[in-house]
């Protein structure tokens, strides 16, 4: 099916998510979907012209039922939802439109998934592997194995990551600036094993970008390829993609799985659940409660193998 051209307040929308939100690339491309499959929907539910100002309530659970027909997760529909529900807010202010007819619609109850992660064993296993890469290879090995300290050791999103300029980092203080959505910055603890991880990928970084200067470098990027141009959040998946192919493609291991193991790690060695969610940049609680019920289904399966009574 061929996705409807874009009305202007949608483009306008999604460069505001991207450059003044700072939303990461995926989130734009799934509100970008989401709007383009309302569009379509309203085109045949009004049967001819139809404005903002039209679109009520009962158009958007006409929408969701459309959606559910369609054999839409609920969690996809809740993500629509949440789409028109910051859109028309940014009508409001944007373009006065008054109504915000997401406002208050109850959103269908997701599917609970709890995040796939790494167990300690698992961890020292990863590192142990790509710090010997490090040691037997050269700037790639060396700059994977930094990603990998900087993602396990700071919580950091995969869009912080790649957006981390040189000015960011404080190998000698232990810690990075990142900027997380809505731009907002937060200071995170680096740990003494990243820092130093760190610092060797950054001395291969300078030595790289001084022979000459390769064009297109960025000598902003804290994180570039060979080319000296910033890495993308492509090019981080597949290195970090490189080392959890370790244990198999049907773990449903992923590069935030060591975002989720940091927090999950945390939380078992009894962190507080809002300095938890300080550190991951959560505004909501809730959403970092998951972890605790990661933490809980990682107890329960010691229990059930060590526990003598447990079957």
């Amino acid at each position: 099916m061929t996705a409807p051209v874009p009305r202007p307040e949608v483009v306008e929308f999604l460069t505001f998510l991207a450059k003044e939100r700072n939303d990461s690339p995926h989130t734009v491309r799934a509100y970008g979907r989401d709007l383009a499959s309302f569009q379509r929907f309203a085109a045949d539910y009004y049967g001819g012209p139809w404005s903002w100002e039209q679109v009520d309530r009962l158009t958007l659970r006409s929408f969701m039922g459309d959606l559910a027909r369609r054999g839409q997760a609920r969690r996809s529909i809740a993500r629509a939802v949440s789409a028109l529900r910051t859109f028309f807010r940014f009508l409001s202010n944007r373009h006065g439109v008054a109504m915000n007819p997401a406002r208050g619609l109850r959103l269908p109850r997701g599917e609970r998934r709890l995040p796939s992660v790494l167990d300690k064993a698992q961890v020292e296993e990863l590192f142990a592997r790509a710090e010997r890469a490090a040691l037997e290879g050269g700037f790639q090995e060396i700059r994977d194995l930094a990603i990998l300290e900087v993602f396990y050791g700071t919580g950091a999103r995969l869009a912080e990551l790649t957006a981390l300029d040189v000015g960011d980092v404080d190998v000698i203080a232990e810690q990075v600036r990142v900027r997380g959505k809505g731009r907002k910055e937060r200071i995170l603890p680096l740990g003494r094993v990243a820092a130093r991880a760190l610092w060797a990928y950054l001395r291969e970084r300078d030595t790289l970008l001084e022979r000459g200067g390769p064009r297109g470098a960025d000598q902003r990027a804290v994180f570039v390829g060979r080319s000296g141009a910033r890495l993308s959040p492509r090019g981080v998946q597949l290195a970090v993609r490189r080392h959890l192919r370790l244990f198999g493609e049907r773990t449903g291991l992923k590069v935030h799985s060591l975002r989720h193991s940091f927090a999950t790690h945390l939380l078992d060695a009894g962190a507080d659940l809002r300095a938890v969610q300080e550190l991951l940049g959560h505004s909501s609680l809730s959403t970092t409660q998951v972890y605790t019920h990661t933490s809980v289904e990682r107890l329960k399966r010691v229990y059930q193998t060590a526990h003598p009574r447990a079957r």
